[in-house]
């Protein structure tokens, strides 16, 4: 039974993805639901049996695969993607991505030929069943398979405004599913060697997402978010090298056994990090992600919250017991409470909303990884619910947006003001993502909560952390409260729009995702208790599982009924006529808008608008900075394991 759900989680997406792009695309759209279906299930199968299994799921192996060694097939489908990638390269003419490819493909040769020839033959595949991988594998099948079917409904759409003569729905859908099948296999596998595989497999799968309408710009920021990566995996490949060669393992358990603070195993784990802030976009690497925005909305959602930037921090989590302690473990998470910092001021200075949305993703991969550098119990404990919180809030914004952005043909924030009028169902639950995202009991705001405190547990960085943290913190709520602000303002002019529509599959999807995210809060107390494996001690109060219970109930009480008074109220207010703003001036209505008298007696039509402070958080004034400081701090983490 086991055998079965594990084929389902990881090798069935790979067939499928191969039967969607084949297909044509009534057929694809009509077989994808079914697909995601049998992941999903396969998925909360396998959480299950891992919850019930135990021990002896601890050194459950893989040897064959259809009458294959696992070890063999890998090892030639490494050479075959790396060469996919080198085409794809070569055909798009980018120079630094054909060196980068090289440079792995005669790495992954002198790793399989010399360091390895005295490793026994057939080399079983290790998968690891634990919280943290159950906990992953639920995000990517259940948050990314309601993210693909928005996209149904979001693609037919899509596609009638670009006036494409064939459709390129069945391929969208088809990587779409390898990707989820990637990730799984990725957060099973405990042979870092075959981590590598499905690593650089959703490099691949990103490059064509990300490129997927073929304009100008689609290619070059796919161009650029794969040599971004590729800088990840050569990173990743001298690591592998190295620790192949001293230790004669890659097995993540037996790694973590030979735990030392000796610089043989310091480097390679300084390389590997530098892998994961590439793949989860940190500063300095950001520009990657924040140009993948150029994609269709739903590409965008599953890359910044169920997979690819959580491949990063998933593997920064896991490797957490192998330094933490240790100057490359404060250094770690003092690299990401600086992006935290960074992106969020970043965020503040921006009126798009996918950008707000970006910034605050890389926000979070920081907060994540500096809770990874920490390494205490408290800190992986938060950075792997911030995990979960993360990936259904802002895969339920995303969504929100790319509905938002396709009805009103705009993703600026000022043009989304008085939106709750136009577009009353979407509106609400945006606001209710944003919530999540910034306000008591919610879940995001519990784990910046527990990251604050196990910072002030951090030996050597502890002021700065907890500082970095909290000023990082306090940003959020500046420009998620904006966010919400303008979207629920009213404008009293012109006839009451029609009533909102949407296509029943990005409804269901927004509604999931909402419920999920509120869910998922008010069952944080025990998600902790899953997460940390044990009740927690006395010692770690607020956040033990007797008193969490005791400090979220009651704010959600208080929430719940704050909210229902104000709707009471609301529904109450009577209609009024409606009076102009006053302008300090003589007052007019021209055309249906709003104005005063100006000077030469013509009309100025008003203007509400918000004050981004682009003077103090634009990204000319942030971005060159932040890039300097991370990367004499990586520079330093690389400097300081060789010394």
């Amino acid at each position: 039974m086991l055998d079965a759900l594990i084929f389902g989680c990881v090798v069935f997406p790979f067939l499928a993805a191969l039967y969607l792009w084949l297909c044509p695309v009534k057929l694809a759209r009509i077989s994808l639901p079914p697909v995601l279906g049998i992941i999903a299930l396969c998925a909360v199968g396998l959480a299950l049996s891992v919850r019930k299994g135990g021990a002896e799921l601890e050194n459950y192996v893989v040897t064959t695969l259809c009458g294959l060694k696992v070890s063999s097939l890998i090892g030639f489908l490494d050479f075959v993607l790396l060469f996919v990638i080198l085409y794809l390269a070569w055909r798009h003419r980018h120079t630094l991505a054909l060196i980068l490819v090289a440079a792995q493909l005669a790495g992954l040769a002198v790793l399989d030929a010399v360091i390895m020839r005295n490793a026994p033959e057939g080399i079983p595949m290790l998968l690891r069943f634990d919280s943290l991988s159950v906990v992953m594998i639920s995000i990517i099948s259940l948050v990314g398979g309601v993210i693909c079917y928005y996209a149904l409904g979001y693609m037919k759409e899509h596609e009638e405004h670009l006036h494409l003569a064939r459709s390129r729905q069945p391929q969208f859908y088809a990587v779409l599913t390898l990707f989820l099948g990637a990730m799984n296999g990725l957060v099973l596998a405990d042979n870092l060697g075959w981590v590598y595989f499905f690593w650089e497999i959703t490099t691949l799968c990103s490059f064509l997402l990300i490129a997927h309408d073929k304009t100008a710009e689609s290619i070059q920021n796919a161009l650029r978010a794969l040599w971004m990566n590729m800088a990840g995996g050569v990173a990743f490949l001298l690591a592998l090298m190295m620790l192949q060669n001293q230790f004669s393992t890659l097995s993540l358990q037996l790694l973590t056994a030979e735990t030392t603070s000796s610089v043989v195993f310091l480097l390679p784990m300084a390389l590997l990090c530098i892998g994961g802030f590439t793949k989860s976009a940190l500063t300095p690497f950001q520009s990657w992600l924040c140009g993948a925005m150029v994609a269709p909305t739903p590409v965008s959602a599953l890359l910044h919250s169920s997979t690819m930037v959580k491949a990063g921090v998933y593997l920064l989590l896991r490797l957490s017991p192998m330094f933490a302690d240790t100057a490359l473990g404060v250094g770690v998470a003092v690299f990401g409470a600086l992006t935290f910092f960074a992106t969020s001021a970043l965020a503040a200075g921006q009126s798009n909303a996918k950008r707000v949305l970006a910034y605050s993703t890389i926000a979070n991969l920081g907060l994540i990884t500096a809770c990874a550098g920490m390494g205490t119990e408290t800190a992986i404990a938060a950075g792997v619910l911030c995990v979960i919180f993360h990936a259904v809030s802002k895969g339920l914004l995303f969504l929100c947006v790319g509905s938002i952005e396709q009805r009103i043909g705009s993703r600026d924030i000022e043009d989304m003001r008085g939106l709750a009028q136009r577009m009353p169902t979407t509106t609400n639950i945006t606001v209710l993502g944003i919530m999540t995202m910034m306000l008591p009991p919610f879940g995001m705001l519990l784990c910046k909560w527990m990251a604050i405190e196990a910072a002030t547990s951090v030996p050597g960085g502890t002021v700065l952390l907890i500082l970095l943290l909290a000023l990082g913190s306090a940003l959020t709520v500046m420009y998620w409260a904006r966010f919400a602000g303008i979207m629920l303002g009213y404008n009293v002019q012109g006839p009451r729009p029609p009533a909102e529509s949407q296509d029943c599959t990005i409804i269901c999807s927004l509604r999931v995702l909402a419920g999920a995210a509120i869910v998922l809060s008010l069952l944080s107390p025990f998600l902790y208790q899953v997460v940390m494996g044990a009740p927690a001690s006395a010692s770690s109060q607020p956040f033990a599982a007797g008193w969490l219970p005791l400090t979220v109930y009651p704010l959600f009480a208080i929430l719940g009924f704050g909210w229902w008074i104000a709707a009471k109220a609301a529904r109450r207010q009577a209609d009024q006529a409606p009076a102009l703003p006053y302008f300090a001036g003589i007052q007019a209505l021209q055309d249906g808008k709003e104005g005063f008298i100006g000077p030469m007696e013509a009309f100025v039509p008003a203007k509400a608008s918000n004050y981004y402070l682009s003077h103090i958080f634009g990204e000319e004034k942030i971005e060159p900075v932040a890039n300097i400081v991370a990367l004499t701090m990586l520079a330093l983490l690389l400097g300081g394991m060789l010394l």
